[in-house]
């Protein structure tokens, strides 16, 4: 007769429980996140890191030309800084002329070093990754604690850090270069995530072939729902946590019990649970 359990999250019929092996993109995560860790003690921008962990620059290029592309880095990283800087006394719907000015530069220099707002904007987005969110999600999820506390504290450092900087948000956000600055931080993100998960459900012997869609998913879902909130606002900013965290960590709780399965999770009934009220009117 055939048997299943679910205190592993793998499904048991008269033979050894399967479970899937890391999958490959699990070194570009691991490669992300250390590549994030590193990126700004380094003064190494955080795409460049990343190319340099896993491997994908190998393009070689003269000692006078590398000198070149350094300075013109720095350079721009120094822009960009400046831009943050701006950004934040000056607003949102700050122009070019009027960060220009607040740095202390022409706003033909600018353009020497970013082709359009579209371009300074996605400049400004990575590098506010590279040096605010990334460190703070990357302390987050290296703190040992349990699955449920590690899941509000990642919520809860990316709407805090989202709301500490809402000129930041909206300048990105509006500056021509959203769509695609949105895919980077997703991705970015989610190769985190990934990485996280990966190594808490293998240790927890749960199949994990499914680990990256679910972590574009949640990445996504939890990105637009704050998106929203920034606009609306018709939230607390605790509200906003408590309803993430209790879509999140139901969802993991939901993959959990499955073993990370859809063959198991597929095979159950699957009843909605009754409400705490509707169980109270039953007693």
């Amino acid at each position: 007769m055939e048997s299943s359990s679910i205190t592993t999250g793998v499904t048991t019929r008269n033979d050894s429980p399967t479970m899937s092996p890391r999958p490959n993109p699990a070194a570009a995560a691991r490669a992300a996140v250390a590549a994030a860790a590193t990126a700004a003690s380094k003064g190494v921008s955080l795409p460049q890191a990343i190319r340099n962990q896993v491997g994908t620059d190998d393009v070689k290029t003269d000692g006078r030309k590398r000198r070149w592309e350094g300075h013109k880095e720095a350079r721009r990283t120094e822009l960009v800084d400046g831009t943050l800087a701006a950004v934040r006394t000056l607003g949102a719907d700050a122009g070019m002329d009027e960060i220009a000015s607040e740095i202390g530069v022409s706003k033909t220099v600018l353009y020497r070093y970013f082709s359009d707002k579209s371009d300074l904007t996605t400049a400004a987005m990575m590098r506010f990754l590279e040096t605010v969110l990334v460190p703070r999600l990357g302390s987050a999820i290296n703190e040992d604690v349990g699955e449920f506390e590690l899941t509000r504290m990642v919520i809860s450092v990316y709407v805090q850090t989202v709301a500490d900087e809402p000129h930041i948000y909206s300048f990105v956000m509006a500056g021509g270069s959203g769509t695609q600055v949105l895919a980077d931080s997703q991705k970015l993100v989610a190769q985190m995530l990934t990485f996280v998960m990966i190594n808490r459900m293998v240790d927890q012997g749960s199949q994990t072939a499914g680990v990256e869609t679910w972590a574009y998913s949640l990445v996504g879902a939890i990105q637009l729902a704050v998106h929203w909130w920034m606009v609306e606002q018709r939230l607390g900013k605790d509200e906003l946590i408590d309803y993430l965290t209790m879509m999140v960590w139901s969802s993991i709780s939901g993959i959990a019990a499955a073993g990370g399965s859809p063959e198991y999770f597929n095979a159950q009934d699957h009843p909605l649970p009754q409400t705490p009220e509707s169980t109270r009117q039953t007693d």
